[in-house]
């Protein structure tokens, strides 16, 4: 179901933002699974038209909520399917809900996406690529990371990543042109 209808390493510089990376997050089959329906869900943006993001939220490992990017399609900047995704639970789920919430995502949520995750309350986010990682690729993404963001709001939110990132880079590759 689509919102719009259609269909531990914890960060030395904070103690509630937390960062995990690599093969750690990897270990989770669950993770993996769900940051591969974002991939799909990213494959799915360009094959609309749109730049190659997607995302999904899961509550209680059920798929409450999955949307791909818009920003073309919809002629909306905002687009972005990590921040449809954080205004659709601030809405539609309850606080415990999205104290249990976690959010996967192709890429790693930008800053703008990243501040409503922490407004949303949501617990958790999951990402296939770093931002970084694809700024080298398209020269085009704030390097702020999602755990970064989340710091400096003072938030609880858990960040992991990258885990995916070959399968997730690739979208990327055959969108932007790379290697």
């Amino acid at each position: 179901m689509l919102p719009t209808e259609q269909q531990p390493v914890t960060d030395s510089t904070d103690a509630s933002a937390t960062v995990q990376s690599g093969d750690a997050a990897d270990d989770d089959p669950d993770d993996r699974a769900h940051v591969d329906r974002a991939i799909d869900l990213a494959e799915a943006a360009i094959e609309a038209g749109d730049t190659p993001f997607g995302a999904l939220l899961v509550v209680d490992g059920e798929v409450v909520a999955e949307e791909r990017n818009r920003t073309r399609s919809d002629d909306d900047v905002t687009a972005h399917p990590e921040l449809v995704l954080a205004r659709w639970a601030a809405r539609e789920l309850s606080p415990g809900e999205r104290a249990r919430c976690t959010m996967y995502a192709s890429t790693e949520p930008c800053p703008m996406c990243s501040t409503a995750v922490h407004y949303a309350g949501i617990a958790r986010v999951v990402f296939g690529v770093a931002g970084a990682t694809l700024n080298e690729l398209s020269g085009d993404v704030v390097e702020i990371s999602c755990a970064e963001v989340i710091r400096r709001a003072g938030g609880e939110t858990t960040v992991e990543g990258p885990i995916a990132e070959d399968a997730a880079m690739a979208v990327h590759e055959s969108f932007f042109g790379g290697t």
